[in-house]
């Protein structure tokens, strides 16, 4: 479960952990409905696309992979049902998110915590401030594919359009 805001090298970490303790992984990914925010650039078209792409290129098991969609809710008690409404059956949610794993664990649902790589420079955060910046670190932080397809997105680009809209509200000067 995440937002892949964009899909990193510390998310394919995560995957390949939890595909050495599992026979398959749903990748769900989260706040499905927000795009073009500075927290939030990419639709969720673009980061399944993403996310399959790596892991085709990788070979980190495509036939074992499911990615879904999920959009964001505003009541918390119902989320765990949510989900599921979403996804395939599933028994284990790997995520690190304090909230998510207290409303899964009051539903009843196994929660595990997978190690993070690298979460002080790997971060979708980092990545998104090096690429306003116009700092090319960011493409030691995302697999080759990413670089791809944020490249095709002109995603610096979009990012600087969203950060001029929020400096400018209404549009004009």
């Amino acid at each position: 479960m995440g937002r892949f805001q964009p899909f990193h090298k510390g998310h394919e970490y995560v995957i390949n952990q939890i595909l050495k303790e599992n026979d398959e992984v749903i990748i769900a990914v989260g706040s499905a409905q927000l795009s073009y925010t500075l927290e939030n650039p990419l639709t969720a078209g673009e980061r399944v696309y993403m996310i399959q792409s790596a892991l085709k290129q990788r070979r980190l098991g495509l036939d074992k992979a499911i990615t879904i969609t999920v959009p964001d809710i505003q009541y918390n008690s119902v989320w765990p049902t949510h989900l599921k409404s979403y996804s395939p059956p599933f028994d284990t949610v790997y995520t690190n998110n304090p909230l998510v794993t207290a409303l899964l664990k009051d539903a009843g649902i196994t929660v595990k915590h997978p190690k993070l790589y690298m979460r002080n420079k790997c971060s979708g955060t980092n990545i998104r401030r090096w690429l306003l910046k116009g700092d090319p670190q960011w493409r030691k932080y995302v697999p080759d594919t990413t670089i791809i397809i944020l490249d095709e997105l002109k995603i610096r680009e979009r990012l600087l359009t969203i950060t001029a809209q929020y400096e400018n509200p209404g549009g004009r000067e």
